[in-house]
């Protein structure tokens, strides 16, 4: 029997939400498989069909387009007087980064508020250091969160709108359906009538 891989848990926060965050003895950096899907707002089992699915090997490219990516069960090293060890599914932060970009493609708002607030601090921190500007952890976290409540509230208001117009398709479709249903053409021009 192999023996088992033990992790170290942090945690770590990302504007108004806070996650475990797991280093394993090389140094990479694993977070788990059910922390990544409720950031989200999603079960764990998300995540599960979105490491079976053609998305992940079309975003993470070669490396990952050979097999399906399954995630290692880790230990993680107990911490004080905690006894016994607990263990989660550990998924790398390439393949979480992949799965909220993959939800917010399809329109889960709650990730692509939260990539997009990631994304933003990522360009923020890139500038500060190239001008010199130094920021407080607390202070971009602030930031991050305020971002990120902006952008979900801008979301709603958004997605109302969207509604809307989707809600007018379907009375519009509902409508076109039943005049075909009734012999009637709804894109044609009516029949010429001797009567003026």
């Amino acid at each position: 029997m192999s023996e088992s891989i033990k992790a170290i848990r942090a945690t770590v926060v990302i504007g108004a939400l806070t996650v475990d965050a797991f280093m394993l003895p090389d140094g990479s950096y694993r977070m788990s498989q059910i922390q990544a899907s409720e950031s989200v707002g999603l079960s764990g089992r998300n995540v599960f069909d979105f490491l079976r699915s053609n998305a992940l090997k079309t975003l993470l490219g070669e490396g990952y387009t050979d097999s399906v990516f399954e995630p290692e069960q880790i230990e993680i090293e107990s911490e004080g007087d905690k006894r016994g060890q607990s263990r989660f599914n550990s998924l790398p932060l390439e393949i979480v980064g992949a799965y909220w970009l993959w939800q917010s493609y399809r329109g889960n708002k709650k990730a692509l508020s939260l990539c997009m607030a990631l994304i933003i601090e990522s360009l923020e921190r890139r500038f500060d250091d190239a001008f010199g500007v130094v920021i407080t952890e607390q202070e971009r976290n602030r930031r991050l969160s305020q971002r990120n409540s902006q952008l979900e509230r801008d979301l709603v208001v958004l997605g109302e709108g969207f509604a809307l117009d989707d809600e007018i398709r379907r009375e519009r479709d509902y409508f076109e359906t039943l005049l075909k249903q009734n012999g009637i053409e709804p894109y044609e021009l009516p029949p010429k009538s001797d009567k003026i």
